[in-house]
């Protein structure tokens, strides 16, 4: 693996800047913790399914690195929101989006709590999980130029491989060559009810029915949008989760790096 590329990513876990800077020290993964190839997990599927719980625990049982496309997504959501550039009926000012695209610091930081989602100084980890950027997320991040610059970050970042990603394109538009592919789904009432104890957990007043119209709502949008529709690769693996445990998410993983690369002691 070329050096440069590999010191990239490991400084990823400090600060990313989707303007292409990084600082701060490099966190030293184990690498020899399980004998598994340098390869790209790439996790897809529908929201509140636990992809990013799920993306996060691999990487940390596996010593991958993880990067959240989705955050990235909510962030620029939410700068939109705050500047005027999305209406109430998400009506879209596409020109001065994506002119603002060119100057917007959103980037992580690694801090005491984990890895948080700033604007500029500004930490937003709490904003972007609102339900308001929820409802207004899947058509800012259907913009072609929007989805371009947080891909285009994503290859970069992701290049040297050891990577996981959760989104809604990863294993298809991102890394379409990614050597493990896995499909996220659950029961859509199970997911409601996942992501409102979520919210309610940050202090948000949430009504179930609420958040279940706005899960069925973003994967209409999400499955035909124009550009990088949600969609399963043809050769990703589905993983049903409305039953399962992370731990048993866990295992089911694992099984699939044993029998699909040979990887032993998992």
């Amino acid at each position: 693996m070329n050096k440069s590329i590999r010191c990239l990513i490991l400084s990823i876990t400090t600060k990313i800047s989707l303007s292409g800077s990084e600082s701060g020290g490099a966190h030293q993964f184990d690498m020899k913790k399980y004998d598994i190839p340098d390869i790209t997990i790439a996790i897809d599927g529908y929201s509140s399914t636990g992809k990013s719980s799920f993306a996060k625990l691999i990487a940390s049982e596996l010593s991958f690195l993880y990067l959240d496309s989705g955050a990235l997504y909510r962030a620029v959501t939410l700068y939109a929101m705050e500047n005027g550039l999305i209406s109430d009926d998400n009506k879209i000012d596409l020109q001065a989006l994506a002119a603002a695209l060119n100057t917007l610091d959103v980037h992580f930081e690694n801090t005491a709590g984990g890895i948080r989602t700033y604007i500029g100084k500004r930490c937003v980890e709490k904003e972007i999980r609102s339900l308001k950027v929820s409802g207004k997320v899947s058509p800012v991040s259907a913009v072609p130029e929007v989805r371009e610059y947080v891909n285009a970050k994503l290859r970069e970042f992701g290049r040297g491989g050891r990577v996981v990603m959760d989104g809604r394109d990863i294993g298809t538009t991102v890394f379409p060559n990614a050597e493990l592919k896995i499909f996220m789904t659950a029961d859509p009432l199970v997911r409601a009810k996942r992501r409102a104890a979520e919210m309610e957990a940050k202090g948000e007043k949430v009504n179930i029915s609420d958040v279940l119209e706005n899960l069925k709502e973003r994967d209409y949008i999400d499955s035909h949008r124009a550009v990088s529709p949600l969609s399963k690769a043809p050769d990703a693996i589905e993983l049903d989760n409305s039953e399962m445990t992370l731990e048993g998410q866990m295992e089911w993983v694992k099984n699939v790096l044993s029998k699909k690369f040979g990887v032993n002691g998992l």
